[in-house]
């Protein structure tokens, strides 16, 4: 009878050189091994990526390391300069705060987003049946980025982004003395696909009782902004005290340092709440070449505007934050 022998073997698969050890199989044997050991631990939930991680595990007392992040400490990034290496679930919602006496929306007399052409990027000159007067002032470009919570935390495109402010010396447009018949320093911008909107103006004043600041709301989109009841969210932006104290050296800003002086983020009526942390802009720049103010704006649709939209003179927002007349410079 003859006897059949059986050549040794290794997890079922015949070893090449059955008279060696198991290490010096060969290098096809032991890819063999490895790519049996990823199917053992994806089925057992572990990805091939920690096999690798494992395997390529530097020498101790080499000194090396990975330079690429692990899963566990990456994060993802939304939204502009101040929300980067937040997660969405880490979007807080820009606070509500009161449209002021100045709004210019409909709520509190004149109303600018009647006027054909307040869609527009450039503020700095009136526009329609104004007197066609210009602001002046150190320029800035003014970049909001509106962020849909609702949706995700993604960007909240075909938004419409209303936003106003004082000029150099403290006036609203549309309200103050002198400046009753022009409407500059305000407009409507539609946001991008990323949630973008960009304005052209020049940095606001500062005038007593208020800590430097812009006026914004938000509507769904461009045809809403004939009514101011259809705002998703009114806000406003705190400019930086260095950028602010920078500008306010300047001609034409006369008064502004000496108010700037008796403020603080923490003191002010509507940024007092919480010194501003979710309002407070970044800013790069200088004087001789302006400045870009910077903001993201976190908005949850699914939740009521608590202080929008009304702007009536008892509103915060005007001189000293509870109204009261135009200021006059």
């Amino acid at each position: 009878m003859t006897t059949h022998r059986t050549r040794p073997s290794y997890q079922g698969r015949a070893l090449p050189r059955p008279e060696d050890d198991l290490e010096d199989q060969g290098l096809a044997f032991d890819i063999g091994t490895l790519l049996s050991r990823r199917r053992v631990l994806h089925v057992m939930g572990i990805g091939a990526a920690g096999t690798l991680a494992a395997c390529a595990s530097p020498t101790a007392g080499t000194g090396s390391t990975s330079s690429a992040p692990s899963a566990s400490t990456a994060t993802s990034t939304t939204g502009g300069d101040d929300q980067a290496g937040t997660t969405q679930g880490d979007l807080t919602e820009i606070p509500d705060e009161t449209a002021g006496p100045y709004p210019g929306d409909g709520s509190n007399g004149a109303d600018v987003l009647e006027q054909s052409g307040v869609v527009r990027s450039d503020l700095t000159s009136s526009f329609g049946d104004s007197d066609g007067g210009t602001a002046t002032g150190i320029p800035m470009t003014l970049e909001l980025t509106v962020l849909d919570i609702a949706g995700g935390g993604g960007a909240m495109a075909g938004a419409a982004v209303y936003v106003w402010h004082c000029t150099d010396s403290g006036l609203y447009s549309m309200y103050s003395s002198g400046v009753e018949q022009e409407n500059f320093l305000r407009g409507v911008q539609v946001s991008d696909a990323d949630g973008l909107v960009r304005f052209t103006s020049v940095v606001p004043g500062c005038y007593a009782g208020r800590w430097p600041h812009i006026h914004l709301e938000v509507y769904p989109d461009e045809a809403s902004i004939t009514d101011s009841t259809n705002t998703i969210c009114t806000s406003q932006v705190a400019l930086p005290q260095g950028m602010s104290e920078a500008v306010y050296a300047t001609s034409g800003y006369e008064g502004s340092t000496q108010n700037l002086g008796q403020l603080t983020l923490a003191g002010d009526s509507v940024f007092g709440d919480d010194g501003g942390v979710h309002q407070l802009a970044t800013v790069t720049g200088d004087n001789d070449n302006g400045y870009v103010v910077r903001l993201t704006v976190p908005i949850d649709t699914t939740t009521a505007v608590e202080a929008g939209g009304s702007g009536g003179p008892a509103g915060g927002g005007g001189p000293g934050g509870r109204g009261g007349p135009p200021p006059g410079g």
